[in-house]
């Protein structure tokens, strides 16, 4: 009942919104429809169909009209993002009790999706923030839950995910941050490196060192910005994702209050893997807007370019090139729902599939923006067009939430050892 009324509160704020600012409801771009092959709405809900449209007018509309000035000015979009909570973007699957719109991972697919359309980089922020809203409310006691979860589903305050470390990226259990007890605080040694959102944001959920060496020994702080001893590194000149800031963040006698650790000591590494399952998921899922926006650029520039007297789309194989991008674009959509379906019903075989998901989708999205850009020839090379953009944005997607290399081992591990 809770999730049925939150799919109102979009529907009905995303109306709201829409005739407020004179929206168009259209699920595509301006100009051509979406054929069908590749609508993102078959298999959905009329519920999810939506809240679909919801996502995909916002990011037609407040997004995708800035997505070029925010990767060049380096902007990262506050307002824009805080108009997102309001449709209940900021806490998507977070319990409804402090603030969240308590969806499924199906349903934080779908707009995670459709967001991406109007902007990666933007979208993907909003995805790690709702991973580590998610941690916070799902291992949080009731204290951590109703003093941190409100304002970061509101997105009055904004959150960071720090596991990765300059030596320790693939090998997380390997991390060397530390955090000594003393009295009933954490005193925090240590440095993150590319942290989304780093010195930006309010809230940073941090894995450290409690223990011994190895997964068993890392334990899961959640700090505050102004803490006495948090401090930042320059921020980074980055390829793609460039809407949303990444620092080093860097912990020198960092005093953590004990209230602050989610969970039981040992506990973190745990938490952070959960946290990456679901991250793994969102990030495809991000992919597949970039995908899919590339399949509809690629397929307009087509049918109005003109070579050797006639339009490319008459080129027999363009039309195959174009036929292998939807197809893998389809593909990798059903894969994506299917790891977000098992993930919610915990199934045995949801870390795997998340897995398989990430791999598969990130890969193939990638291959399909890239393909696009070639279709556009010179022209997919100038910044004055969006399909460079997702090329840059999306790339990133096949390193971060754990390398496509790290997915592989995940799941021949899996086909290894089970009996």
């Amino acid at each position: 009942m809770a999730a049925a009324g939150a799919l109102g509160r979009i529907v009905r704020l995303g109306s709201s919104l829409c005739r407020k600012q004179r929206f168009i409801f259209t699920r595509s771009p301006p100009g051509r429809g979406i054929a069908s092959c590749v609508d993102p709405a078959h298999g959905l809900t009329d519920e999810q169909k939506e809240f679909q449209e919801v996502a995909f007018n916002f990011a037609a509309n407040e997004m995708a009209p800035n997505m070029a000035e925010w990767d060049q000015k380096e902007i990262f979009p506050v307002e824009t993002m805080r108009k997102a909570a309001q449709l209940g973007f900021g806490g998507i699957y977070v319990q409804p009790d402090v603030g969240g719109t308590g969806l499924s991972r199906l349903d934080t697919s779908v707009i995670f999706e459709a967001l991406s359309t109007g902007c990666v980089s933007t979208t993907a922020y909003i995805s790690i923030h709702n991973m580590c809203a998610w941690m916070i409310d799902t291992f949080g006691n009731t204290e951590q839950r109703q003093k941190f979860c409100p304002d970061l589903c509101s997105m009055e305050k904004f959150a960071s995910y720090c596991l990765t470390e300059p030596g320790s990226g693939s090998d997380a259990a390997s991390l060397l941050t530390t955090a000594q007890l003393k009295g009933d605080h954490y005193i925090l040694n240590g440095s993150k490196a590319f942290i989304s959102g780093g010195g930006d944001t309010d809230v940073y959920v941090v894995m450290c060192r409690t223990g011994a060496k190895g997964p068993k020994g890392i334990s899961c702080l959640v700090i505050e910005k102004g803490t006495p001893g948090l401090n930042f590194g320059k921020k980074e000149k980055k390829v793609g994702w460039n809407s949303q800031p990444t620092r080093a963040v860097i912990l020198e006698d960092c005093a953590v209050p004990v209230t602050n650790r989610l969970g039981a000591e040992g506990q973190g590494f745990n938490i952070a893997m959960k946290g990456l399952n679901g991250g793994r998921i969102n990030i495809a899922s991000c992919s597949l807007g970039a995908a899919h926006a590339c399949v509809q650029l690629a397929r307009d520039h087509l049918l109005v370019r003109k070579q050797f007297g006639e339009t490319l789309s008459n080129n027999q194989y363009l039309q195959f090139q174009l036929a292998e991008m939807a197809t893998k674009l389809v593909a990798s959509r059903l894969l994506v729902r299917e790891a977000a379906t098992a993930l919610q019903g915990n199934r045995p075989d949801a870390v795997s599939l998340c897995s398989m998901a990430k791999l598969f989708a990130t890969d193939e999205c990638f291959n399909i923006c890239n393909q696009a850009l070639q279709m556009h020839g010179g022209y997919g090379y100038l910044k004055d067009y969006a399909v460079q953009q997702f090329v840059r944005d999306i790339r990133v997607h096949q390193i971060l939430e754990g390398t496509n290399e790290v997915m592989r081992m995940i799941i021949s591990r899996n086909l290894l050892t089970e009996s």
